[in-house]
């Protein structure tokens, strides 16, 4: 009954006069070559359940479409499907068995430049040295693909699960990428849409560079070294992700301006900082919640003309760092951030905080420059500082001010079922910590 209705949906999807064919392909040696080799445009060919023997070159629109069970094995050379033609459509399959070459970027999928319109969807690869690379190709699509990267090198060495290189108007949607080295790793590129993929044990999650007039939306990083990593890269939208369990950074800006991150909740638990922005000028950071970190933000290099308004610090260790000595004003438009250590009132219930908030002082800075100062944290010396930095204000250093602090943080929701990956995240890199430190302390 399956298959009648899979053919039957293949035919309605061939256009109106084409001559095209979809054709029924048993596993078995040379049967896939041979049907695609005799394959004329628009033909649907239906890979019947168990191996079907690859590589294989597709350089026309062809669909291939996957019967449950149905398995397109490489012979451990090159990409196990490489597409130079247009319109291609690769669906349902199981994808395992490409080269390991670096150099010549094997994949499970590979869409050559010549590869517009492309769609690869619903497939499970595994054990490729890419997943799935876009190399060139225009307006492709690559949804609800499951992949599951190598884990037998060490991760810079490993391939990328969907690795994107100028290849303007791609749509990368709800996959899922476990393992290898980044999700998604975007290269010269723009136009890109990334949205609702969930990234889990890689290096980052998502990784951009010189990647251009893009968005980065609805995505979910668990237990990953970085999550968001926005590099070299201008007019960029980050909205509605999530950081969970992350274990350096949650989302980081590097040389990335004109951006507008809006929305995302970083939680930590092992996150050395929620957010890191290193020589990043003219972004817009809003509405966002940044959680449990080491550092909330640390913020550096020269980094000019940021809004920075209407997010939540909530919790971290030092909510902010800020390394240099000009003032900062993080309010706009008389709206603030929440600190969960500023101890505010509201008299008139505008909602904003009577008084302004300084996260940091003078002996931050002191102790950021000279970390063997903290040996005089408790001294009656470090106490008369502070108290005469908040008695006499004149007296505080350049630095971070909110003018108009906010009373109430925005609250983030994270799905149950999402949540307990979160905790399974931080628990697996807190026994990595402790058994780091264990080494440590024994010589190893």
């Amino acid at each position: 009954m399956r298959l009648r209705l899979l053919l039957a949906a293949a035919l309605l999807a061939v256009p109106s006069g084409a001559a095209a064919e979809t054709r029924v392909v048993e596993p078995g040696p040379g049967a896939l070559a041979a049907a695609v080799a005799g394959a004329n445009s628009g033909d649907v060919l239906i890979l019947m359940p168990g191996l079907h023997e690859g590589p294989v070159s597709i350089d026309l629109p062809l669909t291939l479409e996957g019967h449950d069970g149905a398995i397109l094995e490489g012979n451990g050379t090159g990409s196990v499907v490489s597409v130079s033609g247009d319109g291609a459509v690769i669906r349902n399959l199981t994808i395992r068995g490409s080269g390991n070459d670096g150099a010549e970027i094997d994949s499970g999928v590979k869409l050559e430049r010549t590869a517009t319109n492309a769609l690869v969807e619903n497939n499970r690869l595994t054990g490729n040295l890419h997943g799935i690379t876009v190399h060139g190709a225009r307006d492709s699509i690559v949804r609800g693909n499951q992949i599951e990267g190598r884990r037998d090198r060490r991760v810079n060495d490993r391939g990328n699960g969907i690795y994107v290189w100028n290849a303007p108007g791609t749509l990368v949607e709800a996959n899922d990428v476990i393992w290898g080295r980044d999700g998604i790793f975007a290269n010269a590129s723009k136009d890109n849409t990334f949205r609702k993929n969930t990234f889990r044990d890689l290096r980052f999650a998502v990784h951009y560079m010189y990647t251009n007039n893009s968005q980065v939306i609805g995505n979910i990083s668990l237990g990953n070294t970085l999550g968001f990593a926005l590099m070299f890269s201008n007019r960029i939208e980050v909205r509605d992700n999530l950081s969970l369990g992350d274990r350096t950074h949650g989302i980081m800006l590097n040389y990335a301006n004109n951006a507008q991150v809006t929305g995302n909740l970083v939680r930590g638990g092992t996150h050395e900082k929620c957010t890191f922005i290193y020589n990043a000028h003219k972004n817009r950071i809003e509405g966002n919640r940044f959680e449990g970190c080491e550092i909330g933000i640390h913020f550096t290099a020269g980094s000019e003309r940021n809004q920075i308004t209407g997010n939540a610090f909530v919790g971290n260790r030092h909510q902010v760092k800020y390394v240099g000595t000009r003032h900062m004003e993080w309010s706009a438009e008389g709206r603030g951030n929440f600190w969960s250590d500023h101890p505010a009132f509201d008299l008139d219930g505008d909602g904003i905080a009577d008084g302004a908030f300084r996260p940091n002082d003078l002996m931050d800075h002191i102790l950021w420059s000279q970390p063997s100062a903290k040996l005089l944290l408790g001294s009656p010396a470090v106490q008369l500082v502070r108290w005469s930095q908040s008695a006499f204000p004149a007296t505080l250093p350049g630095g971070v001010l909110d003018s108009a602090p906010l009373m109430v943080a925005p609250e983030i929701g994270v799905p149950g079922d999402i949540a307990t990956l979160e905790a399974d995240a931080v628990a697996r890199a807190e026994d990595i910590e402790e058994m780091s430190h264990a080494d440590l302390l024994s010589g190893h």
